[in-house]
């Protein structure tokens, strides 16, 4: 199969031909039908994250089952599937507990001792978040996606399986916001588009986008934020401060910056929340006051938007058939597997939300 492969950081991937293993007991074959360009791939092509390499990249996918391993139950071939990088194995505490997407139980990837997923001479191709779905077929452990209504358009469905999953989920999951509180979104990428839309969803009275670039805050309108802030205008955390008159109850922080992660504590009222969902680079620290916190501000991460996916992302469908979730304007373009470097550059520009890579079927 045809897959783009990163060698080495900070290089653009290779579109190679890499060999694909057939489905262990608990393992799908998929073959890929769309694939979105996240900014967390771009994270790991410039080195901000480190991974074994060379890997194929990608983790925000849909497609169409082909086979399916003796021992699963989930999915069968035909089926439509939406992809996520939070495998989760069903027993361990954390998935006992209901925190799914916090599992990092070593079953749902192959052992040591055996055959890769992947592989190319010479030697073995690393999985990337086990999906690796910019290729045109995934090999991924049953509990790394799931079955959803064939009437959802999957180029839109791949969306829900990363920016849209982690962006409302956040919201609804993560900071739990209830109707009528207010909420600033800081970045307006697909992730935090998502946010804005989750927080309309989940009936917030006042939502305010921040971001540098006024075609993105444009964009934000149509996703339901009520307020824009320019960063370029001056201090967001002032205007934001002035806009609400004390501050929100809810900020989410979708870029990954220090300066943005500090910004998302300062404009909370008392008793907030600041959620960040941002990959901030390994090796960056944080700077909060400490007396900040006597007025019960809190500080947390979100993981994929906290995520039940098998639950969650039917659910999604469901709220895109219904006109409630938007996924059409989300995507800047489609492109074919050939430009994710093309996609790549766009994203280090901050001009466009989301590129989909389209696989022919």
């Amino acid at each position: 199969m045809k897959a783009a492969v990163l060698r080495e950081v900070g290089k653009p991937l290779a579109i190679e031909d890499v060999k694909i293993n057939k489905p262990g007991p608990h393992e799908v074959l998929i073959r890929t039908a769309a694939a979105g360009v996240c900014h967390s791939d771009l994270h790991f092509v410039e080195g901000s994250y480190p991974y074994p390499l060379p890997a194929v990249l990608g983790h925000e996918s849909a497609g169409i089952v082909e086979q399916v391993g003796s021992e699963v139950r989930t999915v069968a071939p035909g089926d439509h599937v939406i992809t996520c990088l939070s495998a989760f194995c069903g027993h361990c505490e954390h998935c006992l507990t209901g925190h799914m997407s916090r599992c990092v139980s070593p079953e749902t990837k192959r052992g040591g001792d055996d055959e890769p997923r992947l592989g190319a001479a010479p030697g073995a191709m690393n999985q990337f978040l086990n999906l690796s779905s910019f290729a045109e077929q995934m090999l991924i452990h049953e509990h790394a996606c799931v079955k959803i209504r064939k009437d959802m358009p999957l180029d839109l469905a791949a969306l829900i399986g990363c920016s849209v999953t982690t962006g409302v989920g956040a919201v609804i999951h993560t900071s739990q916001v209830r109707p009528g509180e207010t909420v600033a979104v800081i970045g307006c990428g697909g992730v935090g588009l998502a946010c804005i839309n989750g927080a309309a969803i989940a009936g917030a009275g006042r939502i305010i986008a921040i971001d540098t670039q006024g075609s993105k805050l444009n964009l934000a309108k149509q996703f339901g934020a009520t307020d824009v802030v320019n960063a370029k205008d001056g201090d967001p955390v002032k205007q934001v401060m002035d806009l609400t008159n004390g501050g929100v109850h809810h900020s989410f922080e979708a870029i990954g910056l220090k300066a943005t992660a500090e910004q998302s504590f300062k404009m909370l009222a008392r008793g907030g929340t600041a959620n960040i969902i941002g990959m901030i680079p390994v090796g960056v620290n944080i700077e909060l006051h400490g007396a900040e916190f006597l007025g019960e501000k809190r500080i947390q991460g979100s993981v994929m938007g906290s995520n039940r996916f098998p639950v969650d992302m039917p659910r999604f469908v469901d709220f895109y058939m219904q006109g409630k979730l938007k996924l059409d304007e989300m995507i800047s373009r489609r492109i074919k597997l050939e430009q994710v470097n093309e996609a790549f550059d766009e994203l280090k520009r901050g001009e466009l939300a989301r590129s989909v890579i389209v696989f022919d079927s």
